[in-house]
């Protein structure tokens, strides 16, 4: 199983990708070690919002590409969390 993920930090930023593992994706998000140029180390803590379960890797690509094509944290927070930003 793969998985087409949202996360989200307190500053209200969204990272959108895909894994195979989301547990230890969302671990190594959160890792606080000094490694330079990972976004997602440099702006957390971040917490799960949205998931979603696909059969093939090439499904929860294309999954994480859709929602990128968004290109707004207002998008994201009407068409897959179902709220108003």
């Amino acid at each position: 199983m793969f998985w087409a993920y949202v996360i989200q930090n307190p500053e209200g930023k969204f990272y959108i990708g895909h894994t195979e593992d989301l547990d230890l994706r969302l671990q190594s998000h959160n890792r606080t070690d000094k490694v330079v140029g990972k976004y997602s180390r440099k702006n957390g803590p971040w917490g799960l919002v949205s998931s979603e379960a696909h059969p093939s890797r090439a499904e929860a690509m294309a999954r994480e590409k859709q929602i990128k094509a968004w290109k707004s944290s207002r998008m994201i927070h009407l068409k897959l969390l179902g709220q108003p930003e």
